[in-house]
């Protein structure tokens, strides 16, 4: 059984654009629901526990996991691996916000199931812009399936 609801759940090894992403989605969204993980098996020990993540009900149901690829101990590729074949997560939305520009990551994404593959800016106002677009798309207007 799930505990907890969250809106998103960002993991993200850099701590820098943790910030930039919080300051862009609680300036005009303050309600959103917010959890956040520093690397892989973080976001899975979140998501999961201690359990095998291939077939547990998730702890945390967030409705969009925003997802960076290039991360310490368990990269972004592997978590969405995890999520995408375990029969209680394949359906959560995850976006891969990624610097990576390689054609194989790219590709690898969307085989393993991501819904969508953004490229980080390197523009602090357009990151801004960015996550607020993200978050108004995938929070107000997508119509997930009833969990």
């Amino acid at each position: 059984m799930t505990n907890k609801t969250v809106d998103i759940l960002l993991v993200e090894d850099s701590k820098d654009d943790s910030a930039f992403f919080i300051h862009a989605l609680k300036e005009p969204n303050p309600t959103v629901q917010l959890s956040i993980a520093r690397d892989g098996v973080e976001a899975l020990s979140l998501m999961f526990g201690a359990g095998n993540p291939d077939n547990a009900v998730p702890l945390v149901r967030p409705k969009l996991i925003i997802l960076d690829l290039k991360m310490p101990k368990v990269s972004g590729l592997e978590v969405l691996r995890r999520l995408k074949t375990n029969p209680h997560t394949h359906a959560i939305p995850v976006v891969a916000l990624s610097s990576s520009q390689e054609a194989r990551d790219l590709a690898e994404s969307y085989q393993l199931g991501v819904n969508s593959y953004l490229l980080k800016p390197m523009d602090f106002d357009e990151f801004g812009d960015v996550v607020r677009l993200l978050s108004t798309y995938w929070l107000q207007f997508n119509q997930p399936p009833e969990q």
